[in-house]
Order: C-alpha cells, then sequence, then structure tokens
C-alpha cells in the first residue's frame, strides 16, 4: 500500500481503531514454520474469494486465481466477469497472526502496468486492531524496483523504492524482514536496504501474512496505467517465520548468518 492508498482508506480505519497497544502484543505470535506450498493447507492458509477490496481495486478475488503447481504458489490475474468485475485476481493469508521475528518469501513477481504482487503483514479494524502492516510491493509499470513500506495505526509515508537486479518479474528473488521492538529491517537478496530504527514508525500489533496480485483503473499515479495485455502470475516458492531465539529453518535464510 501507499500514501495514496492511506488517503482513501485511513478515514475508515481511523474511525475502527482501538488505542495503540504496547509491544507486548507482537510478541504474542505464531511459532516458526517454513511453507514450500507443496498444497495448500486449508488450515493455515484462508483464501480470498467474492469480493474486492474497495473501489480502487479493478478485479475481485477468486480462488480460481490461487493454486500450487510444481511446489510454486502461483496467483493469477485475468479477465473474466466477477460480482461487479471484468477481471479476477487473487490472495492468500495465514489464519493465525505472527508478531517479532523474521519473515522471508521467495518470490517472482506479475508485470503489467497497473497491477501489484504484494508480499506483506497485516492487521486491522476488522480484526478489532489498529491498521498495522509491513510492505514489500512490485508494481508491474516497473519491475526493476521494489517498494518497501509501513504503517503504525493507519499512518503510512515510509516508503523506499529498491532496486531489483535484473528485474523483480525475471526470475525468483528473496524478500525479507526482521521485526523487532525499536527496529525494522528490510532485506533483498540478502542485502539490507532498509534500516528503520525510529520507534514512532514500527508496528506493534501482531499481524497475518498476505501475498496478493491485484489491478486499479484508479491508482495510476502509483501503480500507472492499467494495460491489460493477457493474463498475469505472481509466483511464491518459498514463505518462512522464525520466532526471535529460534535456529534458522532452512539453509538459505538470512537468519543462519544475522547475529
Amino acid at each position: 500500500m501507499t500514501t495514496t492508498f492511506t488517503r482513501l482508506v485511513s478515514a475508515t480505519f481511523l474511525s475502527a481503531a482501538l488505542s495503540t497497544p504496547a509491544f507486548a502484543d507482537a510478541t504474542k505470535s505464531g511459532t516458526s514454520f517454513v511453507e514450500n506450498f507443496d498444497r495448500i493447507d486449508p488450515q493455515v492458509w484462508y483464501v480470498s474469494d467474492g469480493w474486492d477490496n474497495g473501489a480502487h481495486q479493478n478485479c475481485t478475488w477468486s480462488k480460481k486465481q490461487v493454486a500450487v503447481e510444481n511446489g510454486v504458489l502461483e496467483l493469477t490475474f485475468e479477465q473474466r466477469k466477477a460480482g461487479k468485475r471484468s477481471y479476477v485476481c487473487g490472495e492468500i493469508q495465514t489464519r493465525k497472526r505472527f508478531g517479532f521475528g523474521t519473515y522471508e518469501a521467495r518470490i517472482r513477481t506479475a508485470e503489467g502496468s497497473g497491477l501489484n504482487s504484494a508480499f506483506f503483514t497485516y492487521i486491522g479494524p476488522t480484526d478489532k486492531k489498529p491498521h498495522d502492516e509491513i510492505d514489500f510491493e512490485v508494481l508491474g509499470k516497473d519491475s526493476g524496483k521494489v517498494q518497501v513500506n509501513q504503517y503504525i495505526s493507519a499512518k503510512g509515508g515510509n516508503e523506499k523504492l529498491v532496486d531489483v537486479a535484473g528485474g523483480a518479474n525475471a526470475g525468483f528473488n528473496d524478500y525479507a524482514f526482521v521485526w523487532e521492538q525499536g527496529r525494522l529491517r528490510y532485506y533483498l537478496n540478502g542485502t539490507l536496504v532498509q534500516d528503520v530504527t525510529d520507534a514512532a514508525k514500527i508496528p506493534v500489533n501482531a499481524q497475518k501474512i498476505f501475498f496478493s496480485l491485484w489491478g486499479t483503473d484508479t491508482l495510476s499515479g502509483w501503480m500507472g496505467k492499467f494495460d491489460y495485455r493477457g493474463p498475469a502470475t505472481m509466483q511464491i516458492d518459498r514463505i518462512a517465520f522464525t520466532a526471535p531465539g529460534d535456529k534458522c529453518t532452512f539453509p538459505e535464510s538470512i537468519t543462519c548468518t544475522l547475529n
């Protein structure tokens, strides 16, 4: 999400938000796991289906746009009438919430102006919490960059664009963030690209993990003018969460080398 999107929805979030809790909430967390997507476990994952997130989104979430192929999760965007929209798109989220720890995903993003391939954590008023969020987003108008950002009680404005060598859509890249009390670090392919140490800019609420691919007709200033040129696919090879103090759970994890 971006500052532009925040202006569209912040009034709703803020009106429903509760007062910001202590950091103790973020220490209440799901346990460490590695998901290699041999299948979609319905006990772990919830697949969005049958609605959209508002006027800014030009597609309807559909479970038909979420599938596993050869150990890779695929989210697709394509032209097909569903609900009030002429396009369908895919989203998946964890059922559990996760707090402080290390989040790592290996992703190949979709291409196309007006599309957004996102790996993020989120909690909000529908869960009776303020809107807190931590983002990696690749806009299909320029797959050579990834945007990192975070929201605290619906306040964003922390965006930073980071170059992705070779393009995020050309192959798989590793995106990770380490979320701690008083510090939030973003990594791309093992390299630190953003280090946030201002506590006022770090979320405090445990969140669900999301992957989504969606499009827009209205947020062209941010995501580019929508230009449909056929079906598009976002691929996720792996997602992992490592709780603080746990050993690294797979050889490529940045937790194997970070102090």
